[in-house]
C-alpha cells in the first residue's frame, strides 16, 4: 500500500510531530495492528488529541494497512469522533422536545454569541470551548438543559447560561470570552 502518512489532496505535504507519530503506533500496537479494532483505535486516537487529526487517519491507516478511505469513513460515520479540534471545555446544550419547547434556541443563540462560534464553526478560536447541540441528554424533567464539562445545569436561561460559561472561566483563572 502507498503510504498517505505525509499526502495531502492539496498537493501539501502536513506531518505529524514525532510525538504525535509515537502515541498513535503505540494504540496501533497494543491493539496488534489489526483492521478489526479500527473503532477503539479511533476512540484512542482522538482521547489523546481530543479529535482526529487527518494525519493521525492517515497514519492509522498506514499502520493497519487499510484505505485511508475506510479510516476516514468510520472517522466522518460516527458522531462520537471529531475530525475537527475542540475546546478544552465541552457546551452542550439540549434541543429535544422538552427543551426545544421551552425556548433552548435563544440559549443556544447567547452562547454562541458570547463565544463567537457557530454552527459550521462550533470551537471558539482560542480552543477554549466547543459548543454542540445534541438531541436529547436525558433531563427533560430539568427543560432546557446545558452540559458543560459534564456538569448539568438545568432551568437554564441565556442569562443562566452565560453566567455559567464565566464560572467555568473564572474557575481556569482566564479572562470571559
Amino acid at each position: 500500500m502507498i503510504s498517505t502518512l505525509n499526502q495531502d489532496p492539496h498537493g501539501s505535504a502536513p506531518a505529524l510531530p514525532a510525538g504525535r507519530v509515537a502515541v498513535i503506533n503505540r494504540i496501533v500496537d497494543q491493539h496488534g495492528r489489526r483492521p478489526s479494532r479500527l473503532v477503539p483505535i479511533l476512540q484512542e486516537v482522538q482521547q489523546e488529541f481530543r479529535y482526529l487529526p487527518r494525519e493521525a487517519l492517515s497514519l492509522v491507516a498506514d499502520r493497519l494497512n487499510v484505505a485511508p478511505a475506510r479510516v476516514f469513513g468510520v472517522a466522518t460515520f460516527y458522531a462520537h469522533f471529531a475530525i475537527k479540534p475542540k475546546g478544552r471545555h465541552l457546551v452542550r446544550l439540549c434541543d429535544g422536545t422538552a427543551c426545544h419547547v421551552k425556548d433552548s434556541v435563544p440559549i443556544l443563540e447567547a452562547i454562541r454569541k458570547k463565544l463567537g462560534v457557530d454552527a459550521k464553526n462550533p470551537t471558539s478560536s482560542d480552543l477554549r470551548f466547543t459548543v454542540e447541540t445534541v438531541a436529547c441528554l436525558g433531563a427533560c424533567g430539568l427543560a432546557p438543559v446545558v452540559v458543560i464539562d459534564d456538569q448539568v445545569h438545568g432551568a437554564m436561561t441565556p442569562e443562566k447560561a452565560l453566567a455559567a460559561l464565566d464560572a467555568v472561566v473564572a474557575q481556569e483563572g482566564g479572562n470571559a470570552p
